[in-house]
């Protein structure tokens, strides 16, 4: 027999809160953040210093989902993992059980909340990473994140299947266990790392990934890791 989907009841959304970063992506956005309020959830999205319409796109989508879409903005762009960090503290004050952070370009699968929150709400995880196949990602992409998970378990310790995945659902009470102060892409290998350090248990589960042209332009490439690997040498030797 099958086993059945888990859904998430309408009590677990209310204990969700999303946190969605988002830097140029006036012509992606509104499709991703106005498909996680139709499904009933909260969402604080950081806007990170966009140059184009950005804002006003976050603007519109919130006049129609006034009471799930909440607006941060930083004035210059600060990178990927600032804006989380913005958007996490701002999350925390309303007290939500589980905090999702997901990518803004509608490379991710909306229907995949569920699934990556299950492990918290069982209890089975206090953190779960969404991992993207790496047989379907083109092969640039494939590679920059082979490397990258290599990377991250040399320089931190952490094996995971997905390093650089940029889904990912932790409790509340382990949200407070760490602190993030990093700017970018590194962003997703600090917070395995201080899942290490934290014992925090980690659970990874397989997500669709949606490849389009314009979601391959963001994300994990040979300068993004070079910049990364760069970060964590920094981070091992000086901090």
């Amino acid at each position: 027999m099958a086993q059945k989907e888990f859904l998430m009841s309408d009590e677990d959304k209310a204990n969700t809160f999303m946190v969605i970063p988002a830097y140029n992506e006036e012509g992606r956005v509104q499709p991703v953040i106005e498909s996680i309020a139709e499904r009933g959830f909260k969402m604080v999205v950081v806007n990170d210093g966009s140059t184009d319409k950005t804002l006003e796109k976050l603007i519109e989508s919130q006049k129609k989902y006034p009471n799930n879409i909440f607006i941060l903005n930083h004035v210059i762009n600060q990178g990927m993992g600032a804006a989380i960090g913005t958007g996490i503290d701002a999350v925390l004050k309303h007290n939500p059980k589980y905090i999702v952070n997901l990518d803004a370009d509608g490379q991710h699968d909306i229907d995949d909340i569920d699934k990556v929150c299950e492990p918290l709400i069982k209890g089975r995880a206090d953190a779960v990473i969404g991992v993207r196949p790496f047989e379907d990602m083109p092969i640039t992409k494939n590679f920059a994140n082979t490397v990258m998970n290599i990377l991250t378990r040399v320089f931190y310790g952490v094996n995971v299947s997905d390093s650089q995945t940029g889904f990912r659902a932790v409790t509340a009470e382990a949200l407070e266990k760490i602190e993030m102060n990093v700017q970018g892409y590194i962003v997703a290998s600090e917070f395995l790392r201080q899942f290490k350090e934290n014992n925090i248990k980690l659970e990874e589960v397989t997500i669709t990934t949606i490849y389009t042209p314009e979601t391959q332009e963001k994300g994990t490439n040979a300068i993004v890791g070079l910049k990364i690997m760069f970060n964590m040498i920094k981070h091992l030797l000086f901090e």
